[in-house]
């Protein structure tokens, strides 16, 4: 017997998401992505998506097999689950997999040191906080309705059109030193590789890390981004001197090394950017054979 086309309700579609689309709508998929503004409706039909208004209507949540929310929490918290919790909720018998897609900045400052799923988050930022406080409401939405719900932990995200390359050849990218201060990142089609393993062996309940295997300082990325284009790198500035808004001056509060080892040995998930040098390569390559890549 043929089995139902598979249908993706995205919630928020954004870089992450279109990544994601990118990879699965070959594979026959069907996704149905939200939108606040109706002028954005015209670039996702062309994408291969069906754009709909957030929130979205109930035939939306009644075709879906899996959902996945890339929607940060806002001051009253979750905007999805205020909108939809209900809703999911009486359709969770029928949502094989949804998905929330949290910040590895919930588990805060550790000097450096390595954490993993089994640390517990003590996040010291308003922003760490509340991506916390939204974890805990799906995971609590899925013990309560059977909802398969999935948390992954994002490192800082990167790639086509959002890269360091960008601000170089713009004038804008700063090498910001702080002694010490590392973190981790994830090349957008790398993250999207790991939200396909995960929904074709769901773990409802499951959190993870998504993040590459090499967390290193800010300033070391933006050197060896200028060196792959041939623009000296800028000057190095110490964070007191920076003149940093108090929201970039929280990113450097906290140090971490994020393991990725569950994502590997879980989902056999095998990373095509292992590090940052990998992946800045591969979006200069796709620059220069001008295929786009991750921007489009």
């Amino acid at each position: 017997m043929q089995m139902p086309t598979p249908c993706l309700l995205s919630l928020g579609h954004g870089y992450s998401a279109r990544a994601l689309a990118r990879l699965i709508l070959p594979q026959g998929w069907r996704i149905i992505a939200t939108h606040r503004d109706p002028a954005a409706a015209p670039a996702l039909a062309a994408a291969g998506v069906e754009p709909v208004a957030f929130p979205p209507p109930p035939s939306a949540i009644a075709a879906a097999s899996h959902v996945l929310s890339s929607v940060p929490p806002g001051p009253d918290g979750d905007p999805v689950l205020a909108a939809l919790g209900p809703a999911l909720a009486e359709r969770a018998g029928s949502i094989r997999w949804a998905g929330y897609l949290s910040s590895t900045g919930v588990y805060g400052d550790h000097a450096g040191g390595w954490v993993d799923e089994d640390t517990p988050p003590r996040p010291e930022t308003a922003r760490g906080r509340a991506r916390l406080a939204a974890e805990r409401a799906w995971l609590d939405l899925g013990r309560r309705s059977g909802l398969a719900v999935h948390v992954f932990r994002v490192a800082g995200i990167y790639g086509p059109g959002r890269s360091p390359f960008d601000r170089l050849r713009a004038g804008t990218a700063r090498r910001i030193l702080k002694p010490g201060h590392v973190f981790g990142r994830i090349h957008v089609d790398d993250l999207a590789a790991v939200l396909a393993a995960s929904m074709a062996r769901p773990v409802p309940g499951r959190i993870y890390n998504v993040c590459d295997d090499l967390p290193a300082p800010q300033d070391e990325v933006i050197a060896e981004a200028a060196r792959l284009i041939g623009l000296p790198p800028p000057p190095a500035v110490p964070l007191e001197a920076a003149g940093l808004s108090p929201m970039a001056e929280s990113f450097y509060a906290a140090s971490r090394r994020v393991s990725n080892r569950r994502i590997r040995e879980e989902l056999g998930v095998s990373l095509r950017h292992p590090d940052y040098r990998s992946g800045l390569a591969a979006i200069l390559a796709a620059e220069t054979a001008g295929t786009g890549g991750a921007a489009s």
